[in-house]
């Protein structure tokens, strides 16, 4: 099989320095490609002098994390892509498994491994820990992290399973699958679109896993900061997208009816807070959302007209948010 790791990059010469040599070092088998972004810092002048041995491709601009990979992998040639954030440090004997699953097993269609904090090395990391789900109204959680608590790694999910959605800070997808799929969603331009991707997957009959043998490290908020306006704007519109594009017939009204009534719920819960700058970004994110419905019926018709499956089996039947509420904040028994 021939893989290909790539890392999408913009302004990541700290990143990339700090974290490429892992990947350099404990990836035999595998090319690398650094696909920079329209990067106007040295991060190209770096990898030239400092990694000759990783291919190139720029990009004219910066096109954003998911339309940046589209653009990016277009260009590329391989049986599966590795896709690797530039803030994730690896170990030896990392690949191996990934690879091994997806060779398995053709109805597989991405893997993650076991992400652990890059600065707590015993905890799971906020972006996929040991493989992510959706609850019932589409809010998403892994094992090892529910809403803002994270576990520490003690082996308890060390078992290789399906999940919903792998962590795009580091997934290997088949090639032929992710183009025949469209990629991921370049209107989002950043954050869910892997959990799109998955979801799209899942509804093209194919698998979702996590090998949690294979582990990395990921020092996380290498986008944006966790605090970010940016970040949650995003965060709500690509979740709703989402959820229109890919929902079935029957949950569609149900579930954006809810999650109208909690996402306004949090935005009077950010003007309590006295943070009035969320609670703009939480009416603009609907707002943009209800702008982009026109374009969202077109993709949505030509994902349910050609499922062949569901992904309900790898869907909470609950609120995430209620279980949290309970008390109940670990995976253990959830699923």
């Amino acid at each position: 099989m021939k893989v290909k790791i790539v890392i999408l990059n913009w302004n990541g010469r700290a990143h990339l320095e700090r974290f490429l040599p892992s990947v350099v070092a404990y990836s035999k088998g595998a090319s690398i490609v650094v696909a920079d972004n329209g990067s106007n810092d040295d991060s190209v002048s770096f990898v030239r002098k400092h990694y000759p041995q990783v291919e190139l491709l720029l990009l004219d601009r910066n096109y954003g994390f998911a339309e940046g990979y589209n653009r990016a992998l277009s260009q590329i040639e391989a049986d599966c892509y590795v896709l690797l954030n530039s803030d994730v440090e690896v170990e030896e004997g990392w690949l191996d498994p990934l690879v091994a699953g997806l060779e398995a097993d053709e109805r597989i269609a991405a893997l993650a491994p076991k992400i652990l904090a890059y600065e707590r090395r015993s905890d799971f990391e906020y972006a996929g820990a040991a493989g992510g789900f959706l609850d019932c109204f589409g809010y998403p959680f892994c094992r090892g992290r529910i809403l803002d608590t994270i576990e520490k790694d003690r082996g308890q999910y060390d078992t290789a399973r399906e999940v919903f959605w792998a962590s795009g800070a580091c997934m290997v997808v088949r090639a032929d699958l992710f183009h025949k799929l469209g990629g991921f969603d370049g209107d989002f331009f950043a954050h869910m679109e892997e959990i799109d991707l998955c979801w799209r997957m899942q509804l093209a009959g194919y698998r979702v896993m996590v090998e949690p043998h294979s582990r990395v490290f990921h020092l996380g908020g290498g986008t944006l900061p966790n605090n970010s306006a940016r970040k949650l704007y995003l965060n709500y519109r690509n979740n709703l997208s989402m959820l229109f594009k890919n929902l079935s017939r029957r949950s569609l009204l149900p579930v954006l009816f809810t999650r109208m009534v909690l996402d306004g719920l949090s935005a009077l819960v950010f003007l309590l807070q006295r943070r009035p700058d969320f609670f703009k970004v939480v009416f603009r994110a609907h707002m943009d959302f209800y702008h982009a419905l026109g374009k969202l019926r077109i993709k949505r018709r030509l994902i349910q007209q050609n499922r062949v499956a569901s992904a309900s089996s790898n869907i909470y039947k609950g609120s995430i948010i209620l279980r949290h509420a309970l008390g109940k904040r670990t995976f253990d028994h959830l699923m």
